[in-house]
């Protein structure tokens, strides 16, 4: 299986700090933001890793990570993202990297408490489809929305004003080689982006979505509030108080 780190766009919402560098290179508590997707695919055994970057600071992975040595890795490949076209659209620049294996997406400003590498064995064994993560919360309307019954995935409403469970869809994805071209057949949503709801929905209509359910914390640090929410938590799961 290979690992693909989702970290372009521009970080407008993270200005002036975004003004200097990418934001996925800024600090969460001790580390920079994009060390934690890394380590989660690190601990779930990938081996086979590629960061989709973007904006004017991409050399920037390059001087932090390098060749991924520090992290047990032999080396980790990089492409670049021109502008901001969507999840879906960052992920079709590594169609070529995945060649026909299956893949974990994760968007590098995610962070989990969790080990997902059980998750990803049954993934794995699944012959066909995708797998999503789910986290429950209290404001799932800021969120895609996941509809389940009998205990499978029947419907992804992103944003909803009426949301049908608590249970929103984070930022980690499990496909296999036809996600690719279910991208290719995805038309600009409204604000202009090729949604990543809309490939999810296509697995589900096919009947092959299935799903698993964070236990641990999950948070983004995308925004400067959930930034400093992140290194909180981070912190108090090294032993920190504050």
């Amino acid at each position: 299986m290979k690992g693909i780190i989702l970290a372009g766009g521009l970080g407008t919402r993270m200005y002036p700090c975004t003004k200097v560098t990418n934001k996925h290179l800024l600090p969460v508590f001790n580390k920079p933001m994009i060390y934690y997707p890394l380590l989660t695919m690190v601990k779930a055994s990938l081996k086979d890793i590629m960061i989709v970057t973007g904006g004017n600071y991409a050399g920037d992975f390059l001087r932090i990570i390098g060749n991924g040595k520090e992290f047990g890795l032999k080396d980790i490949s990089y492409t670049y993202q021109e502008g901001e076209g969507g999840i879906a659209d960052a992920l079709k620049l590594a169609e070529n990297f995945a060649e026909n294996d299956k893949i974990f997406v994760m968007l590098g400003d995610n962070i989990i408490e969790d080990n997902i590498k059980e998750d990803i064995k049954s993934f794995e064994a699944q012959p066909s489809g995708a797998k999503i993560f789910l986290k429950e919360v209290d404001d799932p309307e800021r969120f895609g929305v996941a509809e389940i019954e009998n205990g499978r995935v029947i419907n992804i409403e992103e944003k909803p004003k009426k949301p049908k469970s608590n249970l929103a869809v984070i930022g980690l994805y499990l496909y296999d080689n036809t996600v690719f071209d279910i991208i290719k057949t995805l038309k600009p949503s409204g604000r202009g982006e090729l949604e990543i709801t809309d490939v999810n929905n296509a697995y589900i209509k096919k009947g092959n979505m299935t799903y698993a359910i964070i236990k641990g914390w999950w948070t983004d640090a995308g925004t400067f509030e959930s930034l400093l929410k992140a290194s909180n938590l981070v912190a108090k799961k090294e032993g920190f108080e504050f």
